[in-house]
């Protein structure tokens, strides 16, 4: 059964095995931890009958204009549930209110964020792998 928190209070790094796959440079588990315990706000899907984290999505914000979602990941094998879709909404209401909530993503994945209201941008970014 898949159950959603918005705490780490319980998670360990054991639990964040298989994220960043494909990355150039991945987070080991235990950075990603460290990255989920110190994003403003999370949002994380858990298979309880594994007691593993499958999926989550976090955010920076100044709390008043602007919000910032740089992760949000799923693992290959729970993909196609609507868990993603499920992390997005979830954290959009957490995010209800803030006028610019931005995000950067590859075309492909441009389909399934206008499904929220998003739109495509034009934006500049620095990658020092």
């Amino acid at each position: 059964m898949i159950t959603y928190t918005d705490s780490v209070e319980k998670i360990t790094f054991q639990m964040l095995q298989g994220f960043f796959e494909g990355w150039k440079k991945p987070c080991t588990p235990e950075e990603h931890l460290e990255i989920l315990r110190n994003s403003n706000h999370i949002v994380l899907a858990i298979d309880s009958d594994q007691d593993k984290v499958v999926g989550f999505i976090t955010a920076l914000t100044d709390r008043m204009q602007s919000a910032f979602i740089p992760l949000l990941e799923v693992l290959p094998g729970y993909r196609r549930r609507g868990i993603g879709s499920t992390l997005v909404s979830r954290m959009l209401e957490k995010l209800k209110g803030i006028p610019a909530i931005d995000l950067t993503c590859d075309p492909v994945l441009q389909r399934f964020y206008s499904k929220f209201g998003m739109v495509p941008s034009v934006g500049m970014i620095i990658r020092d792998y």
